[in-house]
């Protein structure tokens, strides 16, 4: 068994809910995982929203990028022990050959870069997908890494599953 999992935050845009989970997952993990997010297409840039939810969580941002996917491919990337989608339209998509034979898995978590309105509905969506995505992350983090599998991953860290 290994002391530390590399784990793979995947969205289409990479600004929001996969940067979330990078920290979450770096902060919940306590060492236990090397988490990194990626995406698809990515925005170029982290969304202002998921830095005001992450900085009022007391959790730090410095050196978040948005960045492709691809840099995950590269002969001398980081080989992933599980890789998760948190949007359902990266979940679609024709994923690339991920080095090694990462687990994978999806976890649909709405965008909070769609919410537009007021200061405070905006805001409020992000704080919900973080809340989400911590729930979710505690959850991961009670299983055994050898138990980790597609369908565990899934439905232990669905908390509608488990309420």
């Amino acid at each position: 068994m290994k002391d530390r999992y590399n784990v793979l935050f995947v969205c289409t845009g990479n600004s929001a809910r996969s940067i979330i989970a990078e920290v979450v997952a770096n902060r919940l993990g306590s060492g236990r995982l090397h988490a990194f997010s990626a995406g698809s297409h990515p925005e170029g840039h982290v969304h202002p929203g998921a830095l005001h939810a992450l900085e009022t969580a007391g959790l730090a941002t410095s050196g978040l990028r948005s960045k492709s996917w691809e840099e995950f491919t590269a002969a001398d990337a980081p080989e992933m022990d599980l890789i998760i989608t948190v949007c359902d339209r990266a979940a679609g998509e024709a994923c690339p050959h991920w080095p090694g034979h990462p687990v994978t898995a999806h976890w649909s978590v709405p965008d909070p870069a769609e919410v537009h309105g007021s200061q405070e509905l905006v805001q409020r969506a992000f704080s919900l997908a973080l809340q989400m995505l911590q729930q979710r992350i505690s959850l991961l983090l009670s299983l055994r890494p050898e138990a980790w599998d597609r369908l565990s991953i899934e439905s232990h860290s669905n908390p509608e599953v488990n309420a």
